[in-house]
């Protein structure tokens, strides 16, 4: 039987398979953004074919396909979502703009503020009103509600949020606005906060439901479309979508809660770093991921990736927790231009997969990361893609010249200077991603990951002063890898707020036995395996107005000293993160968290026979830009093996994935046949 991975990324998809044996068998295809389950079949043509087998066969032998996918992260992007109307509470349709006050960037006065995704008009108040302890204040107004329903009827809106003020408490008053609209607009998609984010904060609350209303109806299209090719293409397993906190769901989950797969992609890349984490017995670790879009940047401190309910993306707010993920407009298909004060710029804007950089001969013009990569010598034209997919050299030669005539350069400048931007660049995020939360990357290795990742790390990592990079065999498909190696997980949250003094420990007790009962019920309908329960509350200090999340894993609930014991884990933390605490001030409990996660098989990862160390022999040279023209040794990556070693200058070469090695920095292959590369 196979396991199968799928990682839909903005140029590429990539996709992975293993059996039983643990062979690991990846492959990509060019991404196809109009639809990507268009992509996605080809490359299980392709996967099936270096599996050797008919697709069919190969479908019908797969118990598990775990996909990772962009479709809600664009629409919000692109603003390609539905025409969503949004009933709450009368007196308060006008949370989406006043948001929480705050400009994102405060010292910008003439930054317009972001446009909601629901207009005005389409935001209907509905009279009725709790109070802030659930209790209704103004019952709901039937006449109010049929109103608002007929308004969103005219508006033409085809998705309907619903978010009425203290619902998290309540859901009453949501539950009968649903069922009303239900019986109205049979055929539409309809989101309450109650059921998508039951937590206090208004906006937040507000935001998150408007956003799943917003995308649920494209990824619900999507994933059903997808489901429909596999099953006629013969497979009979199960589809499970990657969500944004690193785990999986069923497709009906993912589709009902849409906003929850936003870093879709990006969270198999950190639930593949942490897997790397665990079989390198190395327990920090910045999983670096640069791909034809963008790179993606985390963190894995002590083994774990962290998890945040402060997401955002495209200008909205979506307090689901989701890992920690840094995304910057940085990748191979960046483009290279010259701005007015004759200054060159490198992206925000990408190439894509369409036409992609002018080497790929599908119609781009302009000179992109990739390009330069080329005309520095250390991408081969001839063997990109193992050679099925040649570069034109001419082409991105002639694209660089545009940019160095601009720049009053020569091609090899200017292309030294792509290269020198983008890697600044990335090591930006890489600090904002660290040093901001006051850790210190040079305490970390750089695990690099994605297509173009590796013609990059070592300068990166160089910015950085960061002395250790890992280049694993499935570094090009790292995230479509990473998802075989994520759990299922259903988390649920309840607000119960209240000052320390004023909570019983037998009111937590009951509180995190309810939620764990509601959490592990749900997944066992999806699961039979092993089970584990994790704990967390988001906590503060009495005068602060945003929590932090505290791990509670490993209390027992039933201690009398349970809520003393919570306290003294919100100080630390609160120290860990901002460098003090004040454990005399009054720590306020908001809101308790409980996931139910069900642990998967894991396949492939088994160290292969040791060796004794020893150099190993290029397969060639090619000229490339080192300091100079060079001949520079070319290694094939699938020929090295364990206790193999080398010092650079050298260029390491897989089918999808090319890693530089400079001058005087060394690599060793490792027991898993990875690249452990130590810089000078």
């Amino acid at each position: 039987m196979y396991t199968i991975g799928v990682d839909v990324g903005g140029t590429y998809t990539d996709l992975v398979a293993t059996d039983d044996s643990g062979r690991t068998v990846f492959a990509k295809s060019p991404s196809t953004p109009a639809d990507q389950s268009i992509g996605v079949m080809a490359g299980l043509e392709e996967l099936a074919r270096r599996l050797g087998v008919a697709r069919a066969d190969m479908l019908a032998n797969t118990d598990r396909l775990v996909h990772g996918t962009t479709v809600a992260t664009n629409a919000l992007l692109e603003r390609k979502g539905a025409r969503v109307a949004l009933l709450t509470t009368e007196g308060h349709r006008d949370v989406l703009e006043m948001r929480e006050g705050l400009k994102p960037d405060r010292y910008d006065l003439r930054s317009p503020p972001p446009e909601p995704l629901v207009p005005r008009e389409r935001r209907l108040g509905v009279r009725e009103r709790l109070k802030a302890d659930g209790s209704a204040a103004i019952p709901l107004d039937a006449r109010s509600l049929d109103e608002a329903i007929d308004a969103a009827k005219k508006s033409g809106a085809n998705s309907i949020a619903v978010c009425f003020l203290h619902a998290y408490l309540n859901p009453a008053h949501e539950l009968a606005a649903v069922e009303r609209l239900r019986e109205a607009m049979p055929d539409l998609t309809v989101s309450r906060s109650s059921d998508v984010l039951p937590q206090i904060k208004e906006y937040e609350r507000v935001s998150t439901t408007v956003v799943n209303a917003y995308v649920e109806p494209v990824v619900r299209r999507y994933l059903t479309n997808l489901e429909k090719r596999l099953g006629e293409a013969g497979f009979k397993g199960s589809l499970f979508i990657v969500l944004s906190h690193g785990g999986m769901a069923p497709v009906e989950e993912a589709s009902r809660l849409a906003a929850g797969t936003v870093l879709s992609g990006p969270a198999g890349g950190v639930s593949g770093g942490r897997r790397c984490a665990e079989l390198l017995g190395i327990a920090d670790l910045v999983p670096f991921d640069m791909g034809g879009t963008s790179t993606d940047i985390s963190l894995i401190a002590d083994g774990q990736a962290s998890l945040s309910a402060d997401g955002m993306l495209a200008g909205q707010r979506i307090a689901l927790r989701s890992l920690d993920i840094a995304s910057i407009a940085a990748g191979g298909g960046s483009i290279a231009s010259v701005d007015g004060s004759g200054t060159l710029r490198v992206g925000p804007e990408s190439a894509g997969s369409v036409p992609g950089p002018a080497c790929y001969g599908n119609g781009g013009t302009a000179a992109t990361v990739t390009d330069a990569n080329v005309v520095l010598g250390y991408l081969d034209a001839s063997a990109f893609m193992g050679g099925a997919r040649p570069l034109d050299r001419a082409a991105s030669e002639a694209a660089v010249d545009r940019v160095a005539a601009s720049l009053g350069l020569s091609r090899l400048e200017a292309a030294a200077g792509i290269y020198r931007m983008i890697n600044l660049k990335m090591a930006d995020g890489i600090r904002l991603m660290t040093l901001r939360r006051g850790v210190d990357p040079r305490k970390f290795a750089l695990l690099s990951f994605g297509g173009a990742a590796g013609l990059h790390a070592a300068e990166v990592a160089r910015e950085l002063e960061i002395k250790r990079i890992i280049v694993p065999t499935a570094a090009s498909v790292l995230s479509a890898w990473g998802m075989l190696t994520s759990d299922l997980r259903y988390e649920v949250s309840r607000t119960h707020y209240g000052a320390g003094s004023r909570i019983r420990a037998d009111e937590v007790h009951t509180l995190f036995g309810e939620l764990e009962q509601q959490a592990e019920s749900r997944l066992r309908s999806w699961f039979n395996g092993p089970i584990h329960i994790e704990r967390s509350a988001e906590m503060r200090y009495g005068e602060q107005i945003f929590e932090i999340d505290v791990s509670l894993d490993g209390l027992d609930l039933n201690s009398p000293s349970l809520v003393d014991e919570i306290e003294a884990r919100f100080h630390r933390r609160h120290e860990e993160l901002y460098t003090y605490a004040s454990p005399g001030q009054e720590v306020v409990f908001v809101n308790a968290r409980v996931a139910a996660v069900g642990e998967v098989l894991r396949r492939g990862e088994d160290a292969k026979a040791a060796a004794q160390a020893s150099a190993c022999k290029p397969q060639g040279t090619r000229k490339a830009h080192f300091g100079g023209w060079r001949d520079i040794p070319v290694h094939a990556f699938d020929r090295l093996q364990p206790g193999h070693s080398l010092e650079g200058p050298a260029i390491i070469e897989a089918e999808t994935t090319t890693v530089l090695i400079d001058t005087g920095d060394r690599v060793s292959v490792n027991a898993l046949g990875w690249l452990d590369i130590s810089l000078r």
